[in-house]
């Protein structure tokens, strides 16, 4: 009798050590919870912001190269053909002071022939080149002239030139307006995503910026190039475009 009084005590005690072992175990359990809970959350969104740009400046260049059978023939013959373009500029309106001249360069001319069916390289002359860079803030003269230069080529002056580039000069000003306008724009989509549970965006975590993009008017951004994203320099009207992602807590 004694033994099932002592065996009655014991489980009633261990009853007890168990039902305090839970109820601890559901008071840390519980404190962890609300801890967890009540701890900051975060959400990640991007921003977006453009507006169209346009260019203020252009920079274009006109390559003379031609070939004489003596160097100073050559140089003869290419200060004949820098008059020329120099008299094409003026008559499209394109002033000297927006030129810049640069030194003439020579070197030897090669031609391939065969000798006994091979092939190969030999010097017949030489080869002289002079650039002209001109850069103007007047972009319907140097639109203009550019259109004007086939002719140019058409009547056998050995001249070349790419497009001109179209360039922004205040794109830094332009960036920070832009990035001002996409933060924003991250908050409203923040706002936007969290306000079906009762809770609000509290205040930025971190911020990053992404490409910085100027785009012709309807293209893409599908470059990989770090620093600019895309620099496009082919048109006079642009987009310029800034991806911002932002890290705010959740309260």
């Amino acid at each position: 009798m004694t033994e099932h009084k002592n065996l009655f005590k014991a489980m009633t005690v261990l009853g007890l050590l168990l039902a305090i072992g839970m109820a601890s175990a559901a008071f840390i359990l519980g404190v962890q919870a609300k801890r967890a809970v009540s701890g900051q959350q975060s959400i990640t969104v991007k921003g977006l912001a453009e507006k169209p740009i346009k260019a203020d400046s252009a920079e274009w260049t006109i390559t003379i190269g031609v070939a004489s059978d003596t160097q100073a023939n050559a140089l003869t013959a290419l200060a004949d053909e820098l008059k020329v373009v120099q008299a094409f500029l003026d008559k499209q309106g394109l002033t000297q002071d927006t030129w810049t001249i640069d030194v003439e360069t020579i070197g030897p001319h090669y031609e391939e022939v065969f000798i006994k069916d091979v092939p190969r390289q030999v010097q017949k002359g030489f080869d002289a080149y002079q650039n002209i860079r001109i850069n103007t803030k007047d972009l319907t003269k140097i639109t203009a002239a550019n259109k004007a230069f086939l002719q140019l080529k058409a009547d056998n002056h050995p001249v070349n030139a790419q497009a001109p580039s179209y360039l922004v000069s205040n794109l830094e000003a332009i960036k920070m307006s832009l990035i001002a306008d996409a933060t924003k724009n991250a908050r409203s989509r923040a706002t936007e995503f969290v306000k079906q549970d009762g809770v609000k965006v509290g205040v930025m975590k971190s911020a990053s910026q992404g490409a910085f993009y100027i785009l012709p008017v309807g293209g893409a951004d599908d470059s990989d190039n770090s620093y600019g994203g895309v620099y496009d320099k082919s048109t006079i009207d642009k987009t310029a475009r800034v991806v911002v992602t932002i890290v705010y807590n959740i309260e």
